[in-house]
């Protein structure tokens, strides 16, 4: 299978995963043990130039649900918390957010979209400037999804930490 035709069967399953069109897909920057898309990487812009702020976006079902059944039990505030109490985690979030910067803005390649380029100067999560202690989190979602694309991010790791079982025992993407 040529390059094209391997983004295009990524994107059609990404499709699936989402029930909708990818908006700013770029490529697979994680797979399943299944080998199926799990994160993937988007461009800064969509092709209409409207910001896309999340580069590392989670579409396996199964991590989707997993991530979102720990906001609902109260993550995003416990996770919040645990950055303004642990100096270490606060430090791997303004790591990852200047990592996440740097990315976009390599992504971007000299694009500026429809904000002029305000939006390549954002945090993981299209988080702005945090203040000293990390300020509050937005979403789980995507604080995982670039632990999972960037090795070695701690506060997203340890969130990982939590999901059990990480992976399903059959690929959520296939039909049943």
């Amino acid at each position: 299978m040529d390059a094209d035709a391997g983004e295009d069967a990524d994107r059609a399953v990404v499709g699936a995963q989402l029930g909708r069109e990818p908006r700013a897909f770029r490529r697979v920057a994680v797979r399943c043990p299944f080998g199926r898309p799990a994160v993937t990487e988007q461009s800064p812009y969509d092709p209409g130039g409207e910001p896309f702020p999340t580069t590392y976006w989670i579409t396996c079902r199964h991590l989707v649900a997993a991530v979102s059944r720990l906001e609902a039990a109260g993550g995003v505030e416990r996770w919040t918390e645990a950055v303004a109490a642990e100096p270490e985690l606060a430090a791997s979030l303004a790591r990852a957010d200047d990592q996440q910067r740097r990315i976009r803005r390599e992504l971007a390649a000299g694009e500026t979209g429809r904000d002029g380029g305000a939006s390549l100067g954002l945090g993981v999560g299209g988080a702005g400037p945090r203040p000293a202690g990390g300020g509050s989190l937005k979403c789980l979602h995507a604080h995982t999804a670039f632990a999972l694309a960037r090795p070695g991010y701690e506060l997203g790791e340890r969130m990982l930490a939590e999901v059990r079982p990480l992976w399903p025992d059959r690929c959520c993407s296939e039909p049943r």
